[in-house]
Order: structure tokens, then sequence, then C-alpha cells
């Protein structure tokens, strides 16, 4: 039987900015696995990816930074692209969807659609910055998500509940060009018309198939995947314009389109299509039997882009009529980051290109670690003390431990040559029967997508030459039993062996380094589960220690040099939206003497304070408690908003609000009149 072909693909990274571990944990390190066990399966595979480099994240970037959106993604995409190699992460093609053969293929792709009529052309109102005086893409809006009531949600896209959204969804509408609320006015733009693909849509994603046939199998796609969209689906699907208002882009092909590019979610997925274009190109191949005929198409991605690649981009595939649609889209979720979420805005993040100039040698090291806590089906956390932990006491306790002792008693006992084996014992041919288990087990497992069950499997493998090492003591026979002693390091050396196929696709260093050791001809997944991978007589190399343990003094460095990015990373806050004189004096600002003071219980945060206002005594809770000691406020004049509502806090009516000043630390202090004003007098 011949063996599948694969086309995969793995999300374009937006290029406005670094990777982070979040970035490679739920897409790129996932993607590689994958391929590289397909390939040494013997799959004919592609592997496709690229920089996404159009869109409003980019021109958001570009007036943040003071620049052009085309420095914006010159500069990204090379460190981008630097990372993937530095990670040997190994893509076929890495592109960008700023070259000439994207903009021809989006443009003709789009152009195959306009003539078949799958467009509709509707005028519309859309959000228009007045400030600014253009129209907003998506993610120049923001405001609150109409299903979780995140405040901060985009025009296309909440990043906190996943869901896709229309800018018109948002409530509270906001300008990030000018911090104001934009108005509507009329524009026109193509359409694709989405709630004409319900019906088959629904049978492809639950049932698995396209017009009666079957065309995958709808219990490999993971269940997150499937809820996701048929929840999108069951609310009814609406058209979505497919293109926009903006100068930075693919241009529209169309003679009355001034003005106007693709919409970012139809440019963008097509960069899979001129990536391969390119790439055959290079390589004197067809591009196009990577997206046609009897092959299998495969999306690694993040799960807030589910609906992009489940549902938007398989009606494009269909209406254009003569590509493959997905197989699978195995969406990861998210990975979260010493108990909070990866932020780019706040740089609370462990940015892979910084990690890779810290430490060259550990890349394996982060491979292992980020693909056992993978969020294949639920969100997971990443934190430094588990990097340690991992790496201490799995990579060099168990798999490094192993190894060594195999490498180090084969040089010690036999000059480092492969001893052949005498008669197996009971106990030895259990071993030589689990060894033959494990490919099968790995090999069911990646083909499911399960990658990080799969690298537990293989470490497992390490697990099973600890233990037989430690069973039958070598070090302690070989004065009394040297025969038997040649039989538990041949079997040994052939565990060894089967790591250095079956951690291929997890660990390519190290089992490059187990290859190069044992000199071994032959690593292809064929051999793995062979009992006699590793040839009788061969000379052994020594690798040296394959994992050096982690210090205390790493993660402590590590954890402060997140703290000490979040310093240098604090921002002001912008200007407030515009108050006219009259609002200004309806607050009533006054000095005030703090009389009293205590901590309010079960309230870290908080102190109870009693202040002279001059013209009464009031009680105020206020949230310095973590600044200052009740001794120490007692006796300060503070600035106080007298007529502020009263509210409870902590069951505690608190009648106004001590005003505080903040600096880029994080820190407080009072803002106390330089000369002895006493309580009563107004602040003007």
């Amino acid at each position: 039987m011949s063996l599948a072909k694969y086309t995969v693909t793995a999300a374009l990274p937006y290029a406005n900015g670094p990777l982070h571990l979040g970035h490679v944990a739920g897409v790129y390190l996932p993607a590689d696995i994958f391929v590289r066990f397909l390939r040494l399966k013997g799959h004919d595979v592609a592997f496709i990816c690229g920089s996404d480099e159009h869109g409003a994240a980019i021109t958001l970037r570009a007036k943040k930074e003071g620049t052009t959106p085309q420095e914006i993604v010159d500069k990204y995409n090379a460190i981008i692209g630097k990372s993937f190699q530095d990670f040997n992460i190994g893509f076929d093609i890495f592109h960008r969807t700023s070259a000439e053969i994207h903009h021809q293929t989006s443009q003709d792709f789009f152009k195959v659609l306009y003539e078949k009529g799958k467009f509709t052309e509707e005028t519309s109102e859309q959000y228009y910055d007045e400030e600014f005086q253009q129209f907003l893409a998506d993610r120049y809006i923001t405001g609150e998500c109409p299903k979780c009531q995140n405040p901060s949600a985009y025009g296309d896209q909440c990043e906190k509940c996943g869901s896709a959204l229309s800018p018109t969804d948002l409530k509270n509408p906001v300008s990030t060009l000018s911090g104001k609320t934009p108005v509507m006015r009329q524009t026109s733009h193509w359409y694709l018309p989405m709630q004409n693909h319900e019906e088959w849509l629904k049978e492809w994603i639950k049932d698995g198939k396209l017009d009666g046939v079957q065309q995958h199998n709808p219990k490999e796609w993971k269940n997150q995947v499937v809820g996701q969209c048929m929840s999108w689906i069951d609310g009814g699907l609406r058209p979505r314009a497919m293109t926009r208002d903006l100068d930075w882009g693919v241009k529209v092909p169309l003679p009355n389109a001034e003005g106007k590019v693709l919409y970012v979610w139809l440019d963008a997925p097509i960069g899979y299509i001129s990536a391969t274009k390119q790439w055959a190109q290079d390589n004197n191949k067809n591009w196009e039997d990577y997206w046609k005929g009897d092959r299998k198409l495969v999306h690694f991605i993040g799960k807030d882009n589910i609906v992009f690649h489940a549902i938007i981009f398989p009606i494009l595939l269909k209406d254009h009529g003569d590509l493959i649609l997905p197989d699978n889209v195995p969406a990861y979720e998210f990975l979260n980051l010493e108990g909070d979420k990866f932020s780019t805005s706040r740089n609370w993040a462990v940015w892979l290109h910084e990690y890779l100039e810290r430490y060259p040698n550990k890349v394996d090291e982060l491979k292992y670690v980020l693909t056992s806590i993978a969020p294949e089906t639920k969100d997971a956390e990443f934190t430094w003390k588990e990097y340690q932990t991992r790496i201490n006491s799995e990579l060099a306790d168990i798999l490094g431990n192993f190894v060594n002792r195999a490498l180090v008693l084969t040089n010690k006992y036999y000059e480092g040559a492969i001893p052949a084996a005498g008669n197996f014992t009971d106990e030895d041919q259990k071993v030589l029967d689990e060894v033959k288990a494990f490919p099968a087990k790995i090999e069911s497992l990646l083909y499911a997508y399960k990658l990080r069950d799969a690298q537990a499997e293989a470490m497992n493998l390490a697990r099973l030459g600890n233990k037989y090492l430690a069973d039958t003591e070598p070090w302690k026979l070989v004065k009394t039993d040297p025969e038997r002693v040649k039989t538990i390091m041949h079997i040994a050396l052939q565990i060894t062996g089967n790591l250095a196929v079956v951690l291929q696709p997890f660990l390519p260093n190290t089992a490059e380094k187990l290859k190069q050791a044992l000199k071994l001809a032959d690593t292809s997944w064929t051999k793995a589960g062979a009992i006699d991978i590793a040839s009788v007589g061969t000379i052994i190399e020594q690798p040296g220690i394959l994992f050096e343990k982690i210090d205390d003094s790493l993660v402590e460095a590590e954890i402060q040099f997140l703290k000490d990015a979040q310093v240098a990373n604090k921002a002001f806050e912008p200007v407030k939206e515009e108050i006219t004189f009259e609002d200004f004096t309806k607050m009533d600002i006054r000095l005030g003497t703090i009389l009293e003071a205590e901590k309010v219980k079960k309230a870290d945060k908080l102190l109870k304070l009693l202040v002279d206002t001059g013209i009464d005594k009031r009680t105020v809770v206020s949230g310095i408690a973590e600044h200052y000691t009740p001794e120490e406020v007692v006796g300060k004049t503070v600035q106080i908003l007298l007529n502020l509502a009263p509210r409870k806090i902590k069951g505690i009516e608190s009648q106004g609000m001590i005003l505080m000043a903040e600096n880029e630390k994080g820190e407080l202090s009072f803002m106390a009149p330089e000369k002895g004003f006493g309580a009563g007098g107004d602040v003007r």
C-alpha cells in the first residue's frame, strides 16, 4: 500500500514582533515533530510556512515605532526566520506574503472567485476615524466583547475567549488610532456569503464527507475544533467582507477598487499556496502536486485561528473548485507563563530569539519541555521551575543517565567495541519484546496528533533501559560473570540505538549525537524496534554529557529577567477622553489629614483610613497597603476626592478616594502640599 502524501502548513506568524514560547509550543514545534516523523516513515511531505506581512497589525506596529510597514516586516521576518533556523525547525520554505509571487497568486485567486460569482458587492456603514480621516480595519477598533465582556477585544476577534467578531459586534468601540469613538460611514466591499455554505460545512466537519464522499475521519479531529466550528455554524454564518479600505496589502485586482486591499484572512492562507509555488519553482517541482489530487492537507494552528482555517479558508478552496480541503486542523490551546497569559504588549513573555541567545546549546531541552507541557487539549503553563525539573529529573536523570552508563561501561569493559550477545534470559527476552513494541505505540500516537503522549512513550524506552541496567547491575557482575555482562551491555546498546531512532522527531540534535556515538548506518523509522540496530564490533564514541543539570541560579535569573522586563516596559496611560471645565469643577478635591489607619482583614492591598477633611471626619478604604504601613500614613496630609459616591469595599463603606501618584515601577506616592497646609483646603 502506498504511503499518503502530505502538505503540512504552520500558521503564518505576523511579522510585527518576535516569537514567544506560546507561539512555539502551540504551532511550530508540534508541526515540526509531525513532519519529522512523516519523513522518517517515508511519506512525501511539503512543510510550508512564511511570515504574514499584511493587515492592520503591521501598520499599527509601524505607527507605534514611527517607521514604515515595509521596514517593520523586513525587520521581523528576519528575526522570526533566524529564530526558526536556530531552533532547528525544518520548513521546506519560510516565505513572506510581501513577495511579488504572493501578490500575484492572491490576486489570481480573488479573480477566479470573482469571475465565478462567488462574491457579492455590498455597500454598508463601517467605522471611520474622523481625526485620522480613514476607515478603520478590524484591528484598528477595540471594545467590549459581547460574549465574554473582555473590554479589549479587537474588531475581528476576542483574544480572551477566541470568538470571531465583526467590528459592529463590539460594545463601546474605540479607534486605536485616535482613542476616540469612531463614526459610521458608507463604503463598498466584496463579501463572501458564508451563509450559503452552512449545509456542506456541517457534513464535512461533523461527518468528514464532501458531496457524499468520505474526505477525512472526523474522529481524528480535536473536540475543541469541531465544537468551535459547529458553534459558529449553528449560530448562523454571515457574509464577511473580503476586502478592506487600507493602503497596505494586496491590491484588489478590479478597476473600481482604488484604495482597497484584500482582507488579511483571504490573503494570509493563500500564502501557503504562494509559498508552495516559490518552493516548487526553486526545486523544479510542480506546485499543483501539493494542492490538488490525492493528498492530505494539514494546518497546525492556535485555537484563535480555528474558524479561519476550518471554515473560511475551506469555503474559499471549495469555491475555487480544484484545490484540496484540509484533512485535519490540529489546533492547540494557549500556553501561559508563570501564572499569567503571554502578553506582547506587557512584555510578559519568553522570546524565542532571546532564549536562543542566552542558551544556544539548550535547543533540545526547550523542545522537550514544551512538548511535555504542550497545550494539546487545554491551556497549559510554562514555568522556569518546571523547565528545571523536567531537564534535571527526566532528560538528565533518565535519558542522559542511561545513555552515559551504556556508553561508559562499554568503553570501560570492551575498549568501546559493541559486544556480541550470549544466551538471552527470560528477563532479556521480555525487555527485547518491549523494545520491539515501542515504535508501534509511538507511531500510532503521532498519526493521531497526540505528540505529547508520543514523546512520553519515547522517554519510556529510556526508562526501560535504566531499569534494565539497575536490575541486572553489570558493574557488579563483571568480575563474576563477564559473559553475562556482554549480553547485558549488548541489549543496553540496542536500546540506545532505538532511542537514536524514536527520539528524532522530538530531540533531533540528541538523536544525531546517539547516531554518531554508535555509528549507526540507518536510523530510518523502519529500524525502530530492531534489536540489531547497533552492529557488533563497532567501536563507539563517547558523546559526553547529554544534558547538563539546571541550577537554581538560572531559574532565579530568568524570573528576575521577567520582572525587569515589566519595569522596562511600563508605559504611562495615554491621555483620557477630553472633558470640559464644567466637568472638572464638579469634582470636590480637598486636603485631608489621616487620623487613624488599620489593615483591612483578608485584604492584603487595603487600608481603612479615618480622614479629617476640615468639614468632617470620614472613613476611606484605600488600596495602598502594599506601599505603606498604617503607622507610616497616620498624620499625612493627602488629597481626597470628597463627592465620589460612597461604595462598600470588603463590607466597609468608603466615603471618598485618596489621590496618589504612580511611577513607571508601579510605586505609589502621596501628593502632599509644599507648604504646611492643613485639612480642608481646596485643590484647584
